[in-house]
């Protein structure tokens, strides 16, 4: 029987892991205080967790660029991630880095939601293309973002010329084997609604799944499993294993503008 306990566990599988937190916090904390131009704590609904940050570029922006932080749904927010905006922002695009209430003050289908109506609302503000990147679960919620069942209204889904997810999680039924589904509260409905994986994709989007080849299996599974479904579904797919990055470390390519990364999530 497959331990799907460990399948998820990255932090176990990385050495040092239990120091990653604070040093990604720092990190953001210090781009945030030296670069200009960032607009903090932007409402896009009622909780208090539904707040974006919005980082613009020096000119005038080419796009909108929408980044996801994971966390499995149920830690994190985006106070830990500014500093990864720095690789699409120096290329000319703004960067949207959206917060969301976790589970289990509220279910994943329900996150889902959320994270639709931060793109819209940041849709309103950047005219242009419009990019999705999201980690892990964060990969998760933006391809439920180009499912044929997406929240996001007509006038925002047409402007998405790419998603991307980055280790991101497209079959969420093997949760439901896990210690920490008492905090996700799936159930068999929900996972399979909210699995990408069991959708069509909403319109003709090109989808780009990567992820990094040190990782856990289970995540270099999911990633090529998307891609292999969509794109029996005429989809424009790609599934990129990037070298012997781990599940944190294939992070690191969004703050360069030149890595293999940043030039896909552009291209």
């Amino acid at each position: 029987m497959q331990d799907w306990d460990d399948a998820f566990a990255n932090m176990a599988h990385v050495e040092g892991s239990d120091a990653l937190p604070g040093i990604w916090a720092a990190r953001a904390a210090s781009y945030r205080e030296n670069t200009p131009n960032i607009d903090l704590d932007i409402a896009y609904g009622p909780s208090e967790r539904e707040r974006f940050d919005l980082v613009h570029p020096e000119a005038e922006a080419q796009g909108l660029v929408v980044f996801v932080h994971g966390g499995f749904w149920m830690r994190l927010d985006k106070s830990y991630w500014t500093n990864l905006a720095e690789g699409v922002r120096a290329s000319g695009w703004a960067v949207c880095i959206p917060s969301y209430t976790l589970t289990p003050d509220v279910r994943i289908s329900e996150i889902t939601q959320q994270i639709g109506g931060a793109i819209a609302v940041a849709a309103q503000k950047i005219a242009g293309p419009i990019r999705l990147v999201g980690h892990s679960a964060g990969g998760h919620l933006v391809t439920r973002m180009i499912c044929e069942d997406s929240p996001l209204p007509e006038s925002v889904a047409k402007r998405i010329v790419h998603t991307l997810s980055l280790s991101g999680l497209h079959d969420l039924r093997p949760l439901l084997h896990t210690k920490m589904n008492e905090t996700l509260c799936l159930d068999g409905a929900e996972a399979t609604r909210e699995s990408a994986v069991l959708h069509k994709p909403r319109n003709a989007h090109r989808l780009t799944a990567w992820v990094g080849g040190g990782e856990r299996p289970e995540f270099i599974r999911q990633s090529k499993l998307l891609a292999m479904m969509w794109e029996g579904l005429d989809c424009d797919t790609s599934v990129f294993v990037e070298g012997e990055h781990n599940h944190f470390t294939v992070l690191d390519g969004l703050q360069d503008p030149t890595s293999p990364l940043c030039r896909s999530l552009l291209g």
